[in-house]
C-alpha cells in the first residue's frame, strides 16, 4: 500500500509542476515535464525485478517505439492549434495518437 501512495504522489507531484510552471514565464517547459520518465522507472523497475534484464531490454526497445503515437500526438497538437478551439485539438490529437498507439501495438505483436 505504500508503494502506491508513493506512485500516485509521483503523479500528483508532476501535475502540480505542470502547472505552476504553465503560469511562469518559461511556461514551454511544463511540456517537458511528461517526459521525466516517473512512469518508465516504475515500470521498469517492475519489469527488472520480476521478469529479468532481456525483458526489461525488450520493454524499454517498446518504450523507443511508443515514442512514434508520443511525436504523432504532438505534430497534431502543433498544426490543429491555430485552426480549432482548445477541446477539439486535444480531442483530435487523442485520437490520433490512439490510432498510432494502435498500429504501433499491431505491427510490434505482428513482427517482433
Amino acid at each position: 500500500m505504500t508503494g502506491l501512495f508513493l506512485k500516485s504522489l509521483l503523479g500528483a507531484l508532476a501535475v502540480l509542476l505542470i502547472a505552476l510552471l504553465s503560469r511562469s514565464k518559461s511556461f514551454y517547459i511544463a511540456g517537458l515535464v511528461p517526459l521525466f520518465p516517473t512512469f518508465a522507472l516504475i515500470a521498469h523497475a517492475i519489469v527488472g525485478s520480476e521478469r529479468g534484464a532481456a525483458d526489461l531490454r525488450t520493454t524499454a526497445l517498446f518504450g523507443l517505439w511508443s515514442l512514434i503515437p508520443y511525436a504523432v500526438y504532438l505534430l497534431a497538437v502543433w498544426w490543429l492549434a491555430p485552426r480549432l478551439a482548445l477541446a477539439p485539438t486535444l480531442i483530435a490529437a487523442t485520437l490520433a495518437w490512439t490510432v498510432a498507439a494502435g498500429v504501433l501495438l499491431f505491427a510490434w505483436s505482428r513482427f517482433n
